[in-house]
């Protein structure tokens, strides 16, 4: 009947407004913690839960002595009102089958815990503390100043409406509602997910000690010592997240012309011992786009039913479906997995780059693996049908990085795994925003456009201290006109989903909802044709992030062809890559006096003080020679198979950005249920030996950035 503990649930890195949570109050026979009794539980549902609960929640409970006149004239529940009640065993569990695995929230809520642990106790019940945050503590945090902190004051100063009082669901009510108002003030605080809430409210020394001498419950866990659960870093199967389409599709796709006979594809089927084939397009015409199409063994079963007689001489094309639906073959095995449980597909068709047909999916080669965890990855963006909804990915994507790091997973694949659902969230931002404004009366886009992501995500390098960045190209359309003005809405639309989703605003301000990231094709044209012609500071650090891009929605061939322009320009300016080689060739590993890494409180930077020299030079190595690769790994690789550097060299730098994207994952997953804000600074002083020693061997290689930029060709 006590609480259901949700320490495995993955809930520390979720933004509050995304945690599941549910708002409480009781009403009792005196304020004595230890002696007095619940008479009235209640609680309402501010978010989340099981399927087809109830909003809300209220029970009276027989107490099984008097209550006093004193508290009477408090609630007003008299003996006779709470006679024939259930007793506190029966409501409790009742109660806590409806709260199920939520956050309870609840105004000065370590008394309402402190009653109910010792009613547990006087029953002989064992107690699980719920996972809880004092709307009155958050309150503090925010206004400490406010005069008087009673439930009525917090609801005059929010402006919210102040239920029943005294009584538990209207009290709930109200704290549900202080709640929620207070969470855009937190988050101007830089209190954003439940572990950070979490975290400040143990700063509240005062506040909880002159609680704990009251007897109240303590309300925040202290995560510091909560264990870790094994099972919650192994529960993952991960293959799904190791491996791409093409290392499980059949190659070649076996096809057929849509003119030949059922029998004919039949017969084929039964040859190779496949359940599919894909059909040719036909011409284009008029009537048919041209596009390709799928016959499975079970059309070809319901056509032989439909028409026993004459089925099998049938063309082919009159039983196919079309069109044929595809996936890229250089996507995750878990993307697979979630678009065929989705659509209810058994079948799909594996593309290139080029969008050629190279193979073929089927659930027959997905067999072996489980799917559950990869769907709940997959395809939730996709499902989304709120702003709301989008935040829960990252609860999702966490879950996902422990466990692949639990199985020592290679790091750059969970950082291309973030940065792929990185992608997606902001592509179905853009899909939720366009909405908004069609429903709004702003119609659909204006223009052909397509919105990119840039820098870390672009180059599949995210890892959980993600911010935006994005820019939004359009076809044609002036500064400040009737398009721009359209995509700006857009963009802020976007910016602030990302933002409340977890992927916070930009602190360069580099999203499409500004205007030097949101422009015509022509505008476009004219800022890089500056980058690369003045070559100034500031213009290389802008177009680094931009040569980086990926085209996430939209009109992708539009970004393309600029960013295939940009590059070409890029690659014709010697001025312009020498300028982009200054940062990286004059950078040096920050040592003090031991030639140990220098440390600002305890930690370094290694984005800033590792990573950063390395991606870059891969970028200029990229756009000198033309490798359209995005990410570092690759594009390094492409400079080491042209023979023209080092083999040993650029291998060390690979395995060097290896390194140390995943010193960074692990501090960022130690960090993240303590609340630490995360970013891209380690602690070297909380790594195991072993750790530190990969470290130091890793920032040894950075100096051979220089070589590889001064190698003739560069």
């Amino acid at each position: 009947m006590s609480f259901h503990s949700v320490e495995g649930a993955g809930l520390s890195g979720l933004p509050l407004h995304a945690i599941p949570v549910v708002a409480m109050d009781t009403e009792t026979t005196g304020l004595d913690v230890k002696t007095d009794r619940v008479v009235e539980i209640a609680a309402v549902r501010l978010k989340g839960g099981p399927p087809g609960a109830a909003p809300s929640y209220a029970a009276l409970v027989d107490p099984g002595v008097p209550i006093p006149p004193a508290s009477t004239a408090i609630h007003s529940l008299t003996d006779d009102e709470v006679a024939g009640a259930a007793a506190f065993p029966q409501a409790m569990a009742a109660f806590t089958d409806w709260v199920g695995k939520s956050v309870v929230v609840g105004y000065s809520i370590g008394f309402d815990l402190a009653v109910l642990k010792a009613e547990h106790q006087r029953h002989g019940v064992a107690w699980t503390a719920p996972r809880s945050l004092c709307v009155r503590h958050l309150l503090q945090l925010v206004a400490p100043h406010l005069p008087g902190q009673s439930l009525e004051v917090a609801a005059q100063w929010l402006g919210v409406e102040v239920g029943e009082r005294h009584r538990a669901l209207g009290d709930a009510e109200t704290a549900g509602r202080i709640f929620k108002a207070l969470l855009p003030r937190l988050r101007e605080k830089g209190i954003v997910t439940l572990a950070q809430a979490e975290r400040v409210c143990r700063s509240l020394t005062a506040r909880l000690e002159e609680e704990a001498q009251a007897g109240w419950h303590d309300v925040v866990r202290d995560t510091r010592q909560a264990p870790r659960s094994v099972a919650e870093y192994a529960r993952i199967d991960s293959f799904p997240y190791r491996h791409r389409v093409a290392d499980v599709m059949r190659l070649p796709a076996v096809t057929i012309a849509g003119t030949r006979s059922l029998q004919e594809a039949l017969a084929q089927m039964i040859e190779r011992g496949i359940s599919s084939v894909f059909v040719e397009p036909a011409e284009p015409g008029p009537d048919d786009p041209g596009e390709w199409g799928i016959l499975t063994e079970r059309d070809i079963l319901r056509a032989m039913n439909a028409d026993p007689a004459g089925a099998l001489a049938a063309p082919v094309a009159r039983y196919a479906k079309v069109p044929l639906v595809t996936i890229e073959s250089d996507e995750f095995v878990y993307r697979a997995i979630a678009g065929m449980s989705k659509r209810g597909f058994r079948h799909l068709g594996v593309r290139d780059a080029a969008g050629r047909l190279v193979g073929a999916l089927s659930a027959r080669d997905l067999l072996r693996q489980r799917a559950s965890d990869a769907l709940s990855l997959g395809d939730s963006l996709e499902q989304a049908e709120t702003p709301e909804d989008l935040g829960r990915i990252w609860a999702g994507l966490t879950t996902v990085a422990r466990g692949l790091v639990y199985e020592e997973a290679d790091p750059r694949d969970i950082a291309a795994i973030v940065s792929r659902e990185l992608r997606a969230l902001t592509k179905r931002a853009c899909e939720l925003a366009e909405a908004m404004l069609a429903a709004r009366g702003e119609g659909g886009p204006p223009r052909a456009y397509a919105m990119l992501v840039l820098g870390s995500g672009g180059r599949g390098e995210s890892l959980l201290a993600m911010d935006q960045d994005n820019a939004i190209v359009f076809d044609q359309g002036e500064p400040a006109g009737p398009e721009d003005r359209w995509f700006e809405q857009l963009g802020i639309l976007v910016a602030d989903m990302l933002n409340d989703a977890g992927v916070v605003y930009c602190p360069g301000g580099i999203m499409a909802s500004k205007a030097q990231w949101r422009m015509d094709l022509a505008g476009w044209r004219r800022r890089i044709e500056i980058w690369i012609g003045k070559s100034r500071p500031e213009d290389i650090l802008n177009s680094d992030i931009f040569f980086d891009a990926l085209p996430v929605h939209g009109d992708l061939r539009l970004a393309e062809r600029l960013y295939a322009e940009a590059a070409a320009a890029a690659r014709s300016s010697r001025t312009f890559l020498k300028a982009m080689a200054v940062p990286a060739g004059d950078f040096r590993v920050p040592l003090n006096w031991r030639g140990r890494p220098k440390l600002e409180d305890g930690r370094i930077d290694l984005k800033k003080n590792g990573i950063m020299p390395i991606f870059a030079a891969a970028r200029i190595a990229a756009l000198t020679h033309g490798i359209a690769a995005r990410s570092t790994p690759e594009r390094l690789e492409a400079v080491r198979q042209l023979d023209v550097v080092d083999a040993a060299l650029i291998g060390r730098l690979i395995e060097a950005h290896k390194i140390l994207l995943g010193t960074i994952l692990h501090q960022q997953l130690r960090d993240l249920p303590l609340g630490e804000k995360l970013s891209n600074r380690v602690a070297p002083a909380e790594m195991e030996p072993y750790e530190r020693q990969q470290l130091a061997w890793a920032l040894g290689q950075i100096d051979s950035v220089r070589t590889l930029l001064g190698t003739p060709g560069f």
